[in-house]
C-alpha cells in the first residue's frame, strides 16, 4: 500500500513539473531568427583573368555586355513568292481503301482528291541578328538571313524599327551588308581576329529563339575551322569556334572580346538537333572587314585567286605522298590560267606559309588569300621535297584575269545595280550550243535581275535589245548606254530553247 502511494505521488510530481515547464516555454519570448541580406554576391570576384602583362583582374562580363548589346540588332526578312502558273496540279494521296480497289489509275474519285497550289502570294519570314559597324546605319549580317528577301525590317535594342536596303552580299563567306536611314547609332569596332587566342573569353550577342538582346559567354575553342556548310564553289570557311551558346536567331550577331571589340559574325552551329550542342562558329573579323570594304567600294567582293586545287596535309597524306611534313596545304593540281602555276608552283608542292603567316591547313590558306584582291602580290613559302622555296604570286580573278577591269576599278556600279557577275563562255561551249558567243551570268546577288526577273545563274546572254553580245566588255558598254527597259535574250546550256528577260535600268 505504501509503495502504491509513493509511485502515485512521483507521477503527480512529474506531471506538475512538466506542466510548469511547458507553461514557461510557451510564455517566454523566443529569440528572433535573423536572415542576412547583402548587396552583392562575393562570388562575382572569385574568377580572375590574367592580362598580357600578367596582371590579375576580376572576371566580370557586365561592363562588356553593357557596351556591346545596343549595337546588335534584330532582323526580320520577308520573302513573298507566288505559285508559278505552269505548275502542275498536285494530288493528295488516296485513302488506302480506294487505292486497293481502283489502283493508282482509273480512280473515279480523282477529282475529289485533286487540288491546285494556292496562287495568292505566300510570305516566308526569317529572323536573325546584325551588328552596327557605322553610326550612319551600316549593318553586317549573314547572307542567309536576308537572302532573296523582298522586305527587311531592323529593330534596334531600344525597339525602334527601320526598313533596310541591301548594299551587297557575299555568299562565299555568308556575309551581307545592309543599311538603315538613321544617324548617331551605337557601333562595334572591328579588331584583328588574328590576335584571338584559343582559350580567350568571348561573348556572343544576338537574338536567339526570339529572345532579343541575349548575351552568352564562352571561350575561343579553336580557329580555322571548316565545317563544309557553305555550298558556294569558291566558299571560304575558316571559322572561329566558340562554346558560347549560339542558337537559331543568333545568325549575324556579334562575337566580341572582353574589351568589346568585334572578333567575328556568328554564323553557324554544329548540332544533331538544330539547337545549341556546344559548338558555334563565327566568320573572323578580318574577313568581315575585307568583304565590307569591297561591297562599299565595288558593289561586289573582289577576291584574288591562286588557281589551285588543294587539301590539308595530315599523317596519312604525308605517308601516301612521301612528304617531309605532316602540316601544310598540298597542291593537288593547277587550274587553267593558274596564278600559282604562272609563278612556278607545281602539283605536289606543300604551301607552309603566306608571307609571314604560318599555314597548317586549307582553311587557314583560304582565309589569308580571301583578304587579297586580284592583282595583289602574295609571297608563298612551299616545301618541294625537303627544299623550302619562296614564290611571289600575282593573284587573278576567278576567270583568270590578271586584275580588275577598268570598269570595275571604281566600284562596278553595273554589277551593284544588276546584282550579277559575268564571265565569257569558252568557244567549245558556244559551238556546242550553236551560238556565235555570249556572256554567262556567273553569280547572282541582290539587284535588278533578281528583283525584276526569274533569271538564274548559268544564263548565257547572246543579245541585248537584239544587239549581239560576245564579251563582258561589250555587255558593259551596251548596258552603260541604256536608260529604261532592257531585253536580254539568251540560252541555258541545260535547258532547250531561247529565253527572254526584261528589266529596267532607270535609277
Amino acid at each position: 500500500m505504501k509503495k502504491t502511494l509513493a509511485f502515485s505521488g512521483l507521477i503527480a510530481l512529474l506531471v506538475t513539473l512538466g506542466t510548469i515547464g511547458a507553461t514557461r516555454w510557451l510564455t517566454e519570448e523566443k529569440p528572433a531568427i535573423r536572415i542576412e541580406h547583402i548587396d552583392s554576391s562575393p562570388s562575382r570576384e572569385v574568377l580572375m583573368s590574367q592580362g598580357e602583362n600578367g596582371e590579375l583582374a576580376a572576371l566580370d562580363f557586365t561592363g562588356t555586355a553593357a557596351k556591346v548589346v545596343n549595337a546588335v540588332v534584330h532582323i526580320k526578312s520577308t520573302q513573298t513568292f507566288e505559285a508559278r502558273r505552269d505548275q502542275q496540279p498536285r494530288y493528295r494521296q488516296m485513302p488506302d481503301p480506294f487505292r486497293d480497289f481502283f489502283g493508282e489509275r482509273g480512280n473515279p474519285f480523282e477529282e475529289f482528291f485533286r487540288y491546285e497550289q494556292p496562287r495568292s502570294p505566300q510570305p516566308r519570314v526569317g529572323t536573325g541578328s546584325g551588328v552596327i559597324i557605322n553610326a550612319d546605319g551600316y549593318i553586317v549580317t549573314n547572307n542567309h538571313v536576308i537572302a532573296d528577301a523582298d522586305d527587311i525590317e531592323v529593330t534596334l535594342a531600344d525597339n525602334r524599327t527601320f526598313k533596310a536596303r541591301v548594299v551587297g552580299t557575299d555568299p562565299s563567306t555568308d556575309l551581307a551588308l545592309i543599311q538603315i536611314k538613321a544617324e548617331g547609332l551605337p557601333t562595334l569596332p572591328l579588331v584583328n581576329s588574328d590576335d584571338a587566342r584559343v582559350g580567350e573569353w568571348v561573348l556572343a550577342v544576338g537574338n536567339p529563339l526570339g529572345l532579343n538582346s541575349t548575351v552568352t559567354a564562352g571561350i575561343v575553342s579553336a580557329k580555322g575551322r571548316n565545317i563544309n556548310i557553305l555550298r558556294e564553289q569558291f566558299a571560304v570557311e575558316s571559322f572561329i569556334q566558340t562554346d558560347a551558346a549560339i542558337n537559331p536567331g543568333n545568325s549575324g550577331g556579334a562575337l566580341v572580346n572582353l574589351q568589346g571589340g568585334l572578333l567575328g559574325i556568328n554564323t553557324a552551329i554544329a548540332s544533331p538537333t538544330g539547337t545549341y550542342a556546344g559548338y558555334g562558329f563565327a566568320v573572323p573579323s578580318n574577313i568581315v572587314s575585307k568583304v565590307v570594304e569591297d561591297l562599299l567600294e565595288f558593289g561586289s567582293v573582289q577576291r584574288g585567286v591562286l588557281g589551285v586545287m588543294i587539301r590539308s596535309v595530315d599523317g596519312n597524306l604525308a605517308r601516301e605522298k612521301d612528304l617531309s611534313t605532316t602540316t601544310g596545304v598540298y597542291v593537288d593540281s593547277l587550274l587553267a590560267n593558274s596564278a600559282a602555276g604562272a609563278a612556278g608552283i607545281q602539283p605536289g608542292d606543300v604551301i607552309v606559309a603566306v608571307e609571314d603567316n604560318e599555314v597548317k591547313s586549307s582553311p587557314e590558306l583560304q582565309e589569308l588569300i580571301a583578304r587579297k584582291r586580284p592583282g595583289d602580290d602574295v609571297q608563298l613559302t612551299v616545301l618541294r621535297g625537303t627544299k623550302k622555296l619562296k614564290f611571289v604570286v600575282t593573284l587573278t580573278t576567278r576567270n583568270g584575269r590578271p586584275a580588275l577591269s577598268a570598269n570595275t576599278a571604281r566600284g562596278s556600279d553595273l554589277t551593284s545595280l544588276l546584282g550579277a557577275e559575268f564571265e565569257p563562255i569558252p568557244e567549245e561551249l558556244a559551238k556546242q550550243l550553236g551560238i556565235p558567243g555570249g556572256v554567262k551570268v556567273a553569280r547572282l546577288m541582290e539587284g535588278r535581275l533578281r528583283q525584276q526577273t526569274e533569271i538564274r545563274e548559268g544564263f548565257i546572254i547572246t543579245k541585248i535589245d537584239r544587239q549581239p553580245v560576245a564579251s563582258v566588255d561589250e555587255l558593259e558598254k551596251i548596258l552603260a548606254q541604256k536608260d529604261g527597259g532592257v531585253l536580254l535574250e539568251g540560252v541555258y546550256d541545260d535547258v532547250p530553247g531561247v529565253f527572254y528577260y526584261a528589266f529596267g535600268m532607270g535609277m
